[in-house]
């Protein structure tokens, strides 16, 4: 009985922090811009789909996962940031003053661009890859079997999550980035330069895309051009559970989330586990009953409206 509650929660924390990565991601561009970019779950597609490479010679894919670990990562995250940071130059500035209801348009047009792009070089057929296989095999802790993989996304969260936090408090565009989250147009007027700032904010939600998108192939091995699609789904309800425009609470929401998903997959009957996400979004629907606002209430955000 003890085994099988380590090894779920395990399991949970493993998918919150998928969850947690991609909700910082989302909550990174609100924070600076108030705009929910739902092509962030379509960036950690792209990501994915990056690992392998259309052959011009015979329309073949060649993958790429064979490459040494860091060089793969490094390519991983450059063709996603570079990506991120072309996505905001291109679709998102011009746009900035806009009401907000274009931005939200114009992330899911960007969403369905990218779909479509994928869909024209590599097909819509799913794929299946073996990244870091090896991963799979698991850690004896006593009678307990933990997958390394599962330790590596815990520990790789954690690392992000500390070194996002001495970016934001302890760099100068770290905290710019914070002032600019609280009053845009006040920061600007103190002299915080606004499309460094949020040219930033795409960057690092480009990194966070590529790290989700390599821990998420490596765990399911499969690709599919709307893979993007519910992680992007949950990553959004966890940051309106967590608080919209706090990304503490984001992180908070993926977990809860994340949690949720594995506890009711755990504990409901076999017939009724098909539809276990009808579950986590009754007990989320809860949680936002009691805290309308979300776990960790903004400030900011809260003056504004």
């Amino acid at each position: 009985m003890l085994q099988t509650i380590i090894q779920n929660a395990v399991d949970a924390i493993s998918l919150g922090s998928l969850f947690a990565l991609t909700a910082l991601g989302i909550g990174l561009i609100f924070g600076v811009m108030r705009l929910i970019n739902f092509a962030h779950g379509d960036f950690i597609m792209v990501g994915a789909y990056a690992l392998i490479v259309p052959s011009a010679a015979d329309a073949a894919m060649m993958f790429i996962g064979a490459w040494p670990a860091p060089i793969l990562v490094i390519s991983i995250i450059s063709v996603l940031i570079v990506l991120a940071l072309a996505s905001e130059r291109v679709a998102f500035r011009p746009l900035r003053t806009a009401d907000p209801s274009i931005l939200l348009i114009t992330s899911f047009a960007l969403s369905f661009f990218l779909q479509n792009l994928v869909l024209m070089v590599y097909s819509g057929r799913p794929k299946g890859i073996p990244l870091w296989p090896n991963l799979i095999q698991p850690v004896l802790v006593g009678d307990i079997r933990i997958p390394q993989l599962h330790i590596i996304t815990i520990s790789v969260t954690l690392g992000l999550l500390a070194l996002l936090v001495l970016f934001l408090k302890r760099t100068a565009i770290g905290i710019q980035m914070r002032a600019a989250s609280e009053d845009f147009q006040m920061a600007q007027l103190l002299g915080v330069r606004g499309n460094r700032v949020i040219a930033v904010a795409f960057a690092i939600s480009g990194l966070l895309a590529a790290v989700v998108a390599l821990l998420f192939v490596a765990q399911t091995g499969t690709l599919s051009y709307k893979m993007g699609v519910p992680l992007v789904l949950f990553a959004f309800v966890a940051t309106v559970v967590g608080g919209m425009g706090s990304l503490s609470g984001a992180v908070l929401g993926g977990f809860v989330v994340g949690i949720a998903s594995v506890v009711f997959q755990a504990i409901l009957p076999a017939d009724m586990r098909l539809n276990d996400d009808a579950w986590v979004f009754g007990l989320i629907l809860l949680i936002l009953l009691v805290r309308p606002t979300g776990l960790v209430a903004v400030k900011a955000l809260q003056e504004r409206v």
